[in-house]
């Protein structure tokens, strides 16, 4: 069990408890949520050690691991993530200004991200610490994923872009990791850190309910500042930040399951709309971001 006396991210003493959230997905335990007053990071308290969190992943429901299109929202996610891959793709290509190069996915779950960037003929090499999802990425689409050990091993100056997909809030020790990652960066490569947005009006709509606080399987909860001092403090500058639109709407049906027991589509639909409204004048308002970011 981790217990936090400061801030995992700025280490400053001044934190509180802003919530409580339960764990929907595995446990139904509850877990509290602190916030720093100085960065505005948001943490979940008293979480499982490295060692001790395995568990809270086992569920056939968990589709990063496990690819299920079972179930109304996992088959609209699948739908959605079609189009998805493709943006993303655009995205490191016009970031990168490459059109082919070394890629490391992080978290490259059951390798459907990598296998696009394959298919553009990248050089693709994925960590995924999850087992099932190994073999999923192998029997799908032929790719071979290192375990999250191996990254220990990768020469430094590698990688021409670096990407992690909801991801770095599941790292446990999160100074080492990012540390890890600039030095895995080319000279003049690219980092892609996507991470839900607890400042987004969706989360506002839902409070305890918002699915994208998914404790204790995220460990912390960032804000754009907390984003921003994390990677300055590694010599990593943010160049831009991306919204990820889709994520909203997703967001919202799971939220709305959690809080009254059905997804109500239309609901969600709208509050997810609402949410993206909000963050059309300001895109740091967006359920979900990605920060693009390069060495200093």
């Amino acid at each position: 069990m981790i217990v936090y006396k400061s801030c995992p991210n700025c280490g400053d003493p001044q934190i509180s408890k802003v919530l409580s959230v339960k764990d929907y997905t595995v446990s139904d335990q509850e877990f509290e949520i602190w916030e720093c007053k100085n960065c505005t990071l948001r943490f979940t308290k008293n979480v499982p050690d490295q060692e001790n969190i395995g568990k809270y992943y086992q569920s056939e429901s968990y589709i990063s691991h496990t690819d299920t299109s079972k179930g109304f929202i996992n088959n609209l996610y699948h739908k959605v993530r079609k189009r998805t891959l493709v943006e993303k793709k655009k995205l490191i290509e016009k970031a990168t200004g490459k059109q082919t190069g070394n890629i490391l996915d992080v978290g490259a779950g059951t390798g459907a991200f990598l296998n696009t960037m394959k298919l553009a003929s990248w050089n693709c090499t994925g960590i995924e610490p999850d087992k099932s999802a190994r073999e999923k990425a192998l029997e799908l689409y032929g790719i071979h994923l290192h375990q999250a050990e191996q990254i220990d091993s990768i020469p430094s100056a590698t990688f021409d872009a670096i990407t992690l997909w909801h991801v770095l809030e599941h790292v446990h020790e999160l100074h080492k990791y990012v540390e890890q990652l600039k030095n895995l960066l080319s000279a003049d490569g690219k980092l892609f850190i996507a991470v839900p947005n607890y400042t987004s009006g969706d989360e506002k709509i839902y409070d305890k309910y918002w699915a994208a606080y998914d404790v204790p399987r995220h460990l912390y909860h960032f804000s754009p500042k907390s984003m921003e001092m994390l990677l300055n403090t590694h010599g990593l500058r943010v160049e831009k930040i991306k919204p990820m639109w889709y994520d909203s709407v997703y967001v919202s049906m799971l939220s709305e399951k959690y809080k009254t027991g059905d997804s109500h589509p239309l609901r969600a639909f709208i509050n997810g709309m609402i949410s993206n409204l909000e963050a059309v004048s300001d895109k740091t308002k967006c359920s979900s971001l990605i920060y693009i970011a390069s060495r200093k």
